[in-house]
């Protein structure tokens, strides 16, 4: 919920504007690249969390294996992640112009895009914060959280630009003024969708309390509660 509709990726980090832009202009477009974005952020997730946890962490168990001694190739993150996204995009691209050529010839130059898009590197690199950025091993992710991140980012990737898309349907039989047509009327709107989105902040917090178990008093500190309230009653006055 926090990477689909509070923390999106578009409209709070600011990433992956530009298909964002380029690909708004009809919603069924739109709702492709969704989907093709969320396929591809998906599947290098997985990879990247395969390789970080792996291969290049810091004591990464399949180095240390063929090494013989622990050693930290992080370093080598972004390189191996630009290899895995232009790999999934690849594979997509191929799939795309196959069985749906209408949709690969409306995409454009924007699906071989993906490969630069920065909301699928931001991911990954967000993926690799929690597995060899942090101190305390039970912090760490697992897969099912990066996953998580990465399925619940690419749908909030499609949320936003097929709300943008459909804006920006409807602003076509509009009288814009001239000075905003094109890129400024569109990121005007794209401004007032992230204020919008913004009136999400807190929302995991409160669901998180709302379904986080009530904590269980122990049966003798209930009885002693019960006493100290009985005994506080019977002194009142009157």
């Amino acid at each position: 919920l926090g990477a689909a509709i509070i923390n999106n990726f578009v409209l709070h980090y600011f990433v992956g504007i530009c298909p964002f832009l380029g690909v708004s202009r009809r919603v069924d477009v739109a709702f492709g690249m969704g989907c093709a974005v969320t396929f591809v952020i998906s599947i290098a997730s997985l990879l990247s969390w395969t390789f970080t946890y792996f291969i290049l962490r810091p004591g990464a168990p399949l180095t240390t294996l063929i090494v013989g001694r622990a050693m930290d190739l992080s370093v080598l993150n972004y390189i191996v992640y630009i290899f895995v996204i232009a790999s999934s995009v690849q594979f997509v691209e191929m799939y795309i112009r196959k069985f749906f050529p209408p949709m690969y010839k409306s995409f454009g130059v924007y699906l071989p895009l993906i490969t630069t898009n920065c909301a699928i590197l931001f991911g990954c690199l967000k993926i690799a914060s929690h597995v060899s950025g942090v101190e305390n091993p039970a912090d760490m992710w697992d897969l099912g959280q990066a996953m998580a991140l990465a399925i619940f980012a690419g749908i909030g990737f499609s949320i936003a630009i097929v709300i943008m898309a459909g804006i920006r349907e409807e602003l076509d039989h509009c009288d814009v003024p001239k000075s905003l047509q094109g890129a400024g009327i569109t990121l005007l709107v794209a401004g007032i969708m992230a204020l919008a989105f913004m009136g999400f902040t807190g929302v995991d917090r409160g669901l998180e309390k709302l379904l986080k178990p009530a904590p269980k008093v122990p049966i003798e500190q209930s009885t002693e509660s019960s006493a100290v309230s009985s005994d506080q009653a019977h002194h009142l006055p009157g």
